[in-house]
């Protein structure tokens, strides 16, 4: 398997020949055999890395594919151009997974074997100062996975009434005085507009005690990036499409970091709905389009954390698109 020269397909320009590169060590994906096995993959299937970043799960996929196996791997991110694998087997679209229907349809694909989807941010983006993901740097206000997209935390931070930004930091950031701090945040940047990651901390720190100061500024950095992505929606509408270009029997196998993504994975697995309304049939039995295979979520051991802490708060569940 090379990593040379390679076609991309870009939201934009359908064939737009990008850069070349090899896997770098952008991110180490957590339950990496748990996450593969979970495909239980077909070796002449076709199968979605929806998340391709780095490329780890993909270059796995692609070892247990026959010459006649596909793989598509989506990522926004210009970054990720660089880790795009030359096989002929691999199509890399450069573009958000909410598209998913779209593209495979670009590439006379009906349905597909199995869906992987590891959220939320990659190692590589919490390194990167610029990107703004961390508040261990003093770098923009960012957080944009699609750098061509104009709301970046900044605009977020500096237009949003403070109703709005109450509501995110909520129902993104699970923050009780979220009321509290959006008044703040509007009250600050009359005076200052909101432009770098140090100033910024600098106002809220009154509303966090310093026990709790890194546990509570990281959720408020993850409402921010929540909402300037609209990851909530892009899940949702990536679940919903799976329903549709799934095989019967095909896997949909995703990882998810924190409770909001997981409740939702967890209720649309199990009713078919977001909301995990049930409905059940004449026998009394849940009535939904997806069987679990994993009734219980699946975590990282001991072992794995230590070589890899960020699997800490990983929780992958496996679901099957039921026969019939």
């Amino acid at each position: 398997m090379k990593i040379t020269k390679i076609k991309i397909q870009d939201e934009s320009n359908f064939n737009s020949p990008l850069g070349v590169g090899g896997l770098s060590i952008y991110h180490t994906p957590a339950l990496l055999n748990k996450t593969i096995n979970g495909l239980n993959i077909n070796p002449e299937g076709v199968y979605v890395d929806v998340t391709f970043g780095g490329g780890g799960h993909s270059s796995e996929i692609l070892k247990k594919l026959g010459k006649n196996g596909k793989l598509l791997g989506f990522d926004q991110d210009e970054d990720a151009v660089k880790n795009a694998i030359d096989d002929s087997r691999f199509i890399f679209v450069r573009s958000n997974f909410q598209y998913l229907k779209n593209f495979l349809r670009y590439h006379n694909i009906e349905k597909v074997d199995g869906i992987l989807a590891d959220l939320g941010v990659s190692s590589h983006h919490f390194d990167e100062a610029e990107r703004g993901f961390s508040f261990r740097f003093d770098g923009a206000l960012d957080m944009r996975m699609n750098t061509k997209s104009p709301l970046t935390a900044a605009v977020l931070l500096n237009t949003y009434s403070e109703e709005q930004l109450a509501d995110v930091f909520y129902l993104y950031g699970e923050l009780h005085n979220s009321r509290k701090i959006a008044r703040t945040i509007v009250n600050a940047r009359t005076k200052t507009p909101f432009n770098t990651i140090f100033p910024f901390i600098e106002v809220l720190k009154p509303y966090f005690g310093r026990e709790k100061e890194k546990k509570d500024m990281a959720r408020v950095f993850q409402a921010l990036r929540i909402e300037v992505n609209k990851e909530m929606d892009v899940l949702k509408s990536l679940l919903e499409q799976s329903l549709e270009v799934l095989n019967p029997g095909g896997r949909l196998v995703v990882l998810t970091y924190h409770s909001l993504e997981d409740r939702l994975v967890k209720n649309f697995f199990r009713t078919g709905n977001f909301e995990g309304k049930l409905e059940k049939d004449f026998y009394g039995n849940i009535i939904s389009p997806l069987k679990a295979i994993n009734n219980k979520v699946i975590i990282a051991g001991d072992e794995e954390i230590a070589r890899n802490p960020r699997a800490r708060s990983a929780k992958l569940r496996i679901a099957e698109l039921v026969i019939g």
